[in-house]
């Protein structure tokens, strides 16, 4: 697995990465840091990268395309260092690897984690 971290995470994502045996970059690293996400998804998606970003607008742009990769980790939490949530980050990129391989959306906040499988399909 490769991460692209998007720009609204801190490059301090990548040592704590790295530490864990994830390949890892800062799309500062790689791209304009004014990019539009549309870019990044593409980008992540010809490079076989999972977008780690605090956006909802990745996955906005998953369900309006019924995209099927890149897959996307989302943080939603006040506190978004490494530091608070990384290791609860680090552990669900661990379980949820196969799913990620496949294509996911999997958010992570302080209580719980969520996986979805992609594409979106609208509920009902």
């Amino acid at each position: 697995m490769k991460l692209l971290v998007d720009m609204n995470l801190s490059p301090r994502w990548i040592d704590l990465f790295v530490g864990a045996g994830i390949e890892a970059v800062h799309w500062s690293r790689v791209g304009a840091k004014n990019a539009p996400d549309s870019e990044i998804m593409a980008y992540a998606n010809v490079n076989e990268y999972v977008v780690l970003t605090h956006d909802l607008d990745f996955s906005a742009i998953l369900a309006a395309t019924h995209g099927e990769k890149p897959s996307v980790v989302q943080i939603r939490a006040e506190d978004i260092s490494p530091a608070v949530i990384g290791r609860q980050v680090i552990l669900a990129l661990q379980q949820m690897a196969t799913e990620l391989d496949a294509g996911a959306l999997i958010t992570i906040d302080p209580n719980r984690t969520r996986l979805r499988v992609l594409p979106l399909l609208p509920r009902g």
